[in-house]
């Protein structure tokens, strides 16, 4: 298993970002007819983090989705940093040609050093 990390191209600033969970999403509810206190916590998957980049980034984080979704997953480790999981090497080289065939520079990804 390797894991790798997603750039994108930041719409206003040009720079290369990566989306990072800064505060798991707060659910709560409302009632009808009585007040409801009850609210949880919930961590993003992978996917639904990227999806939030729509607007943020110059491509379309759908179309990034489906091209990463052949090769690996996406996965939000320690309930904050986003990576693409590959159960080979050469998928991360076919992940990386489509990418840059269908988005040029705008999408990019990187091998993230395994962990001593």
């Amino acid at each position: 298993m390797i894991r790798a990390k997603l750039w994108f191209r930041c719409a206003a600033m040009h720079d290369p970002v990566t989306p990072m969970v800064a505060q798991p999403a707060l659910v709560g509810w409302e009632a009808k007819k009585r007040r409801v206190d009850l609210t949880i916590e919930r961590a993003f998957s992978g996917e639904e983090l990227v999806k939030r980049m729509k607007g943020w980034v110059t491509t379309d984080p759908v179309k990034v989705t489906e091209i990463v979704k052949r090769y690996g997953r996406l996965k939000v480790l320690d309930d904050r940093e986003l990576v693409i999981e590959l159960e080979k090497e050469e998928n991360f080289d076919k992940l990386q040609n489509d990418l840059a065939a269908e988005f040029g520079g705008e999408v990019d990804i990187e091998l993230k050093p395994r962990k001593a």
